[in-house]
């Protein structure tokens, strides 16, 4: 397998998914990990298959338990006063070295696991059902003793029991639920599982943006239905987190959405989290950077 490997995404769905062969796992509010176990050392990889070892240290750290050739997918998730807190994550994650080692001295993350792509001793294990996935993720964790603060997500065929997850688990910081079919596959850029929220917002790709690509000033998305709009004006921490991502994109083009309002055109591939009631409008408000 290698360096960087593309990761499955889900698909936003308004109600939770019921059916055979179903399993449901918690969706905690974090920062999507790969975690790499090679032969010397622990490396950590973000979704767009950037190197994130240095801010996320104590986590690399925490690797070393697992036994050389695993891979493993999951969310580094900060816990503050008792409660998973996104934005101490995100904190993180667009912080300096430096900086990533003072927050990590007050808040330590976790790492919530929930698959695994390698295995030391079966290799790619991709193409096997996520049942016999998470076998072999359950198995490995518990042979080599690895604790926390790595630790494998829930999961359960059981609806009733998802629900009382759902609701539940929503104070302490829970994003909701992911599910995901028995006998799939691993597929990477795939959007095959699909996630319940408790927020009322859908995914948007961000297409574009106005003002300086280092300091933003609105977000050109492409929405759910196709029509592509621009956000409201972005806050500081929002527009500093978008900000890599347009400059990665190369240059830009000048481009009008429907409505006619001009942005610069840019293929991030990123996603932002949009709240769902402002879409049916020429203007959309932004709540996350994913």
């Amino acid at each position: 397998m290698d360096w960087p490997v593309s990761v499955a995404l889900a698909q936003a769905v308004p109600t939770l998914p019921v059916g055979p062969g179903l399993h449901y796992e918690p969706k905690f509010d974090g920062h999507r990990i790969v975690m790499w176990r090679t032969g010397e050392t622990v490396r950590l990889q973000t979704r767009s298959g950037r190197d994130a070892t240095a801010v996320w240290m104590d986590l690399a750290v925490a690797g070393m338990q697992l036994p050389a050739g695993t891979v493993l997918d999951g969310e580094a998730i900060v816990h503050v006063a008792g409660r998973i807190d996104f934005g101490a994550a995100q904190s993180r994650a667009n912080s300096t070295p430096a900086r990533a080692r003072e927050l990590a001295a007050r808040h330590p993350a976790n790492y919530a696991v929930f698959d695994i792509l390698a295995h030391p001793e079966h290799g790619d294990v991709r193409g096997r059902t996520y049942v016999r996935r998470r076998s072999l993720l359950e198995e490995l964790l518990e042979e080599y003793r690895v604790g926390p603060p790595i630790q494998a997500v829930p999961s359960t065929t059981d609806v009733a029991t998802a629900r009382v997850w759902y609701e539940a688990l929503q104070p302490m910081g829970m994003e909701g639920l992911v599910v995901k079919a028995g006998s799939s596959v691993y597929r990477g850029g795939s959007r095959q599982w699909r996630k319940v929220r408790h927020a009322e917002t859908v995914d948007a790709e961000i297409v574009g943006y106005t003002g300086p690509a280092v300091r933003p000033r609105h977000l050109a998305v492409r929405l759910p239905d196709g029509r592509t709009a621009l956000s409201q004006t972005l806050t500081a921490p929002l527009a500093a987190q978008a900000a890599p991502l347009l400059a990665a994109a190369g240059p830009a083009r000048r481009a009008r959405t429907r409505g006619g309002d001009a942005y610069n055109a840019v293929a991030t591939g990123a996603l932002v989290e949009v709240l769902a009631g402002t879409t049916r409008h020429a203007v959309v408000t932004v709540t996350r950077v994913r």
